[in-house]
């Protein structure tokens, strides 16, 4: 059943827990999804914000200045509050503005400023890259969060439709106040819709020629995404032809450890692989700088030059870095 969402009431959090910044999540394994501790060395959701060491401004607005030797420029508060879903923090740094969620506080979104360098140098321009490589129609993305997936994806492909789907009514009124959201609305070409992505209601007649799934909480990948039945309903959302891309998160810590960075060491993909049996599936592995997330991508492998040849220089290197699941 969709889950449609009526605004509570909120009380803002009277000091935000800004001293977790750091990103230091969960790993993906089932048993240890709601332990408190900390054992990956790499954020699921995209890159970490480093310990700040915080003081008050003289408009009492929070500022975060890192004590590092090369001082990155400060971060200010936007807007702090809680949702049902999520606790929500927006911060405005001089290049962009990041929208950090959860008590983890794992980046779930960068907009940057500067329109000729749009780019997160993260998993999110991996999801640009798709409508390349998937028919004509319609573009869902199952975890829209502060619409950087989209932007990108606008921003290089204009004449897209795209239907985000988002289940926090609230992260989505903050992101359209702050993160520019409402100017993607405003142009037609993206779609929001509040409620439940894993829904038989996040669908269209026809079916999406792609979609991009970018499910978390709590600093983890939803459990429900580690279960085969979840991509087996999510493969009859597709139209022939159409194609889905993944954020499957990590490893565990000891793996990493071991060097063992192999697909089968994450539990989505060994799910999307038993759904997608007798099917191609392919993945990659982001480099530790960019988040170490494993992606997933369903369908043939690409032709790779071809592919590489249809996006922008930013992005043409990093599709070669794709693999067959055998």
């Amino acid at each position: 059943m969709m889950m449609i969402l009526s605004t509570p009431t909120i009380s803002p959090p009277s000091s935000p827990p800004l001293s977790r910044f750091t990103c230091t999540p969960q790993c993906c394994r089932p048993h240890l999804r709601r332990s408190s501790s900390s054992n990956s060395p790499f954020p699921f959701t995209g890159r970490r914000i480093s310990r700040p060491a915080l003081r008050r401004s003289s408009s009492n607005t929070q500022v975060i200045h890192h004590s590092t030797e090369e001082q990155p420029p400060p971060a200010t508060i936007l807007t702090a509050v809680r949702s049902i879903y999520n606790d929500i923090t927006i911060l405005e740094t001089p290049t962009s503005r990041i929208l950090l969620l959860d008590s983890t506080h794992s980046i779930h979104s960068i907009i940057n400023k500067e329109e000729k360098n749009k780019w997160t140098d993260s998993y999110w321009d991996e999801f640009a890259t798709l409508p390349a490589i998937v028919p004509d129609g319609p573009i869902a993305i199952f975890g829209l969060g502060g619409g950087t997936a989209a932007d990108l994806m606008l921003h290089l492909w204009p004449s897209l439709y795209i239907e985000g789907w988002e289940i926090d009514e609230i992260l989505i009124h903050k992101s359209r106040e702050f993160l520019g959201l409402s100017e993607l609305e405003k142009c037609g070409r993206l779609k929001v819709r509040i409620g439940d992505a894993l829904s038989a209601n996040a669908s269209v007649p026809g079916g999406y020629a792609g979609i991009v799934v970018d499910l978390f909480s709590d600093g983890r990948i939803l459990p429900e995404l580690e279960e085969v039945e979840t991509w087996v309903e999510m493969k009859e959302k597709l139209m022939q032809n159409g194609r889905i891309m993944v954020n499957c998160g990590g490893v565990c810590v000891e793996e990493v450890n071991k060097g063992c960075l192999d697909w089968e060491k994450n539990y989505a993909l060994r799910a999307m692989k038993k759904a997608f049996d007798g099917e191609e599936l392919n993945w990659k592995i982001m480099a530790e700088n960019k988040g170490a997330n494993f992606l997933g991508l369903t369908g043939d492998l690409p032709d790779l030059s071809t592919w590489s040849s249809a996006l922008p220089d930013e992005l043409s290197y990093s599709v070669h870095q794709w693999r067959r699941i055998c």
